[in-house]
């Protein structure tokens, strides 16, 4: 039908956004920033847990892209390119700071980017009851180790394939797999354990 694109259309631009950037074209990197950076943001902040230095990370990350641009190869995926740098940026300061933090959720408002929690029933004590399982998916979630709460944010959250979060995190498929696994695993048994509910195989 007319009017409408489809993902290779986007792709498309994309690329020749990304090729007019690395030459240097000013406004074809800020098109690039603008398209990423909401997604930058929200991925660093479920890092480290603080508004403030997920936007100077943020920054910091789309001035070493910028510095770095000449360097990315374009057979490899930007997208991984640039969380690998984002994801590179946080843990420098987490290693600072000898903690990592974790943002619940229902911290994070509609208004930056991230979708509005659904509520299934207008009834109050279903919406409690809500929250509460959300509550206990944070804390589900925050109990994980970095290296798998990553991954899982970069598959659930980012919706990134196996091999762009391979590719980000510099490791391969199989232990994308493999850490994936044991952190949806690991989430599992905690919030059950905090809720009390069991789900039969």
């Amino acid at each position: 039908m007319f009017g409408e694109r489809t993902e290779s259309d986007a792709a498309a631009d994309e690329d020749e956004v990304l090729a007019r950037a690395r030459a240097g074209d000013r406004p074809a990197f800020a098109a690039l920033v603008r398209r990423h950076q909401d997604r930058v943001f929200r991925f660093l902040l479920r890092l480290v847990g603080s508004r403030e230095e997920a936007m100077d990370l943020t920054q910091e990350t789309f001035l070493k892209v910028f510095q770095s641009l000449s360097e990315w190869r374009p057979e490899a995926p930007f997208r991984a390119w640039l969380f690998r740098v984002a994801r590179n940026a946080a843990l420098d300061l987490l290693r600072r700071r000898r903690s990592l933090g974790f943002l619940a959720f229902d911290e994070l408002a509609p208004d930056e980017g991230e979708a509005a929690w659904p509520d299934p029933a207008p009834r109050p004590e279903q919406r409690l009851d809500d929250r509460r399982r959300i509550a206990a998916l944070d804390r589900a979630l925050a109990s994980l180790p970095a290296e798998q709460r990553e991954v899982l944010l970069l598959r659930e959250l980012e919706e990134m394939s196996y091999a762009e979060i391979a590719a980000t995190l510099a490791i391969s498929e199989g232990t994308v797999k493999s850490r994936l696994a044991r952190a949806r695993a690991a989430a599992l048994d905690h919030y059950q354990r905090d809720t009390g509910e069991r789900r039969d195989a």
